[in-house]
């Protein structure tokens, strides 16, 4: 075979796949033709089947043209028959509607005040939901809210009318509240306690104000309908008498109460305790307070010591001849050794003896005294500390927020206070404890000067 025939079968065999793959879609593809012939034939056929294939379906459209135009005629029919029931429809419409305004009015000629009435009743049921809300008897009648708030949805309906039995209970209900309010009543319920658990007690209710329970405050919580034990409790005179209230069965017993129904005493227990206060101080106040114990105990120890060394001298004047061991006896001592002396000689002695016994008196009054000056002045450091404190926060987050500088003002003012409160009893005692030492020595003196008078006038005899 010569090159330009293979070339020539070549084209005639890619033409004859194109003309086969575009023409004779659907048709199932004959053999791959030998030669040119072949070709041909296989595209004549392929034209004869789609001629007959669209000839078929053109004689099915003819056939089908008399079925489609009775479907035609069918769906104009019901279009027509609908169109007519729809205007039966809207005229219908118009005429119901015409009676439901003839019959609103004649309801609304009926009712006359009783409409007034019923919108009084819907008034009362808001305001009473509104009031039994946030009260605590709602925690010994947790049901009556949620008819009270059906209540109050259909009396805002348009004519819907109230009954006799709802209108009753309604009037039960407020009757029940203003009531309750006046009595101190115990009824079981669940509390939250303030580790989380939730228990059955019985809970004592004073009134519409608190309520109270084992001993501690419980407070209602609206959002929630629950009875919860309060995170921290008042003081104890607070709740010191709340047993001998849950144990009595009749007459008056005394028991903290809040008028306000808890805002008091929500502020009484965020106020802090003294623990609190002092901690607020941090480590200078630490520092102050144990500075102040310091001075404490030495008072004590010296008003001690002072006190039994003045009960010995007080003796010891009374029995001048048998000389004791204590201040004045060995200063009678030193006198009776010396006896034979000259008076400027004995008084030398004498003199050397008491400034020997007036340290001792003296003993720790300086540490007294040193604790009664420094301490205000580690207030001051604790004062500029806090106050160092509360400008940083001012710098970071600025002024807005007074939560922010509270922390430095508290620091602040209670080192001051820690300080004034250690020093004034401080130089209370330090005056006490010297007027005691001086009071000591003064007694010696005075017996030293009468025995160098009487050695005086013995002399001169």
């Amino acid at each position: 075979m010569s090159p330009f025939q293979r070339t020539f079968r070549g084209a005639a065999r890619a033409t004859a796949i194109t003309t086969l793959a575009f023409g004779l879609a659907g048709t199932a593809m004959a053999a791959e033709p030998v030669n040119l012939d072949e070709l041909l034939n296989q595209v004549s056929q392929g034209r004869v089947n789609d001629a007959e294939e669209a000839q078929a379906r053109l004689q099915a459209f003819r056939n089908d043209r008399a079925n489609q135009q009775r479907l035609l005629n069918e769906m104009q029919q019901e279009k027509a028959n609908e169109e007519q029931r729809s205007a039966n429809l809207e005229a219908r419409f118009d005429q119901n509607d015409q009676q439901l305004i003839e019959l609103e009015a004649q309801l609304n000629e009926a009712l006359g005040d009783l409409k007034e009435l019923f919108g009084v009743l819907q008034q009362a049921a808001g305001d009473g939901i509104g009031q039994m809300t946030g009260s605590i008897t709602q925690a010994q009648f947790p049901d009556r809210l949620e008819w009270m708030t059906e209540f109050a949805a259909k009396m805002g309906q348009t004519n819907r009318m109230a009954s006799l039995e709802e209108i009753e209970r309604l009037w039960f209900e407020l009757q029940r509240e203003m009531t309750e309010t006046g009595k101190v009543v115990s009824f079981p319920t669940m509390v939250v306690t303030s580790d989380g658990e939730e228990v059955q007690q019985n809970v004592v209710r004073i009134g519409a104000f608190n309520l109270v329970s084992d001993g501690k405050y419980l407070e209602f919580v609206p959002e929630t309908g629950r009875v919860v034990e309060l995170q921290r409790q008042p003081q104890s005179r607070y709740t010191n008498r709340i047993p001998d209230l849950e144990g009595a069965s009749a007459g008056v017993q005394p028991i903290g109460l809040d008028p306000t129904r808890g805002q008091l005493l929500g502020l009484l227990v965020q106020s802090p305790s003294l623990g609190e206060r002092i901690a607020q101080g941090k480590e200078v106040g630490y520092v102050i307070i144990a500075l102040g114990i310091i001075g404490v105990l030495i008072a004590i120890w010296r008003l001690i010591v002072l006190s039994g060394t003045g009960a010995k001298v007080n003796a010891q004047i009374k029995n001048p001849d048998n000389p004791g061991n204590n201040p004045l006896g060995r200063v009678l001592k030193v006198y009776q050794d010396n006896r034979n002396d000259d008076v400027e000689a004995l008084e030398l002695r004498l003199g050397e003896a008491i400034l020997r016994e007036t340290p001792k008196f003296n003993a720790w009054l300086p540490m007294l005294k040193i604790i009664s000056v420094v301490a205000p002045l580690l207030g001051l450091l604790g004062t500029v500390t806090g106050m160092i404190v509360t400008f940083q926060a001012i710098t970071l987050y600025g002024a807005g927020d007074p939560k922010l500088m509270a922390g430095g003002i508290s620091t602040a003012l209670v080192t001051t206070v820690l300080g004034l409160v250690v020093a004034i009893p401080t130089v209370f005692l330090h005056t006490l404890v010297s007027s005691r030492a001086r009071r000591l020595t003064q007694i010696l003196q005075e017996e030293a000067a009468g025995i160098l008078a009487e050695q005086a006038e013995k002399q001169q005899a």
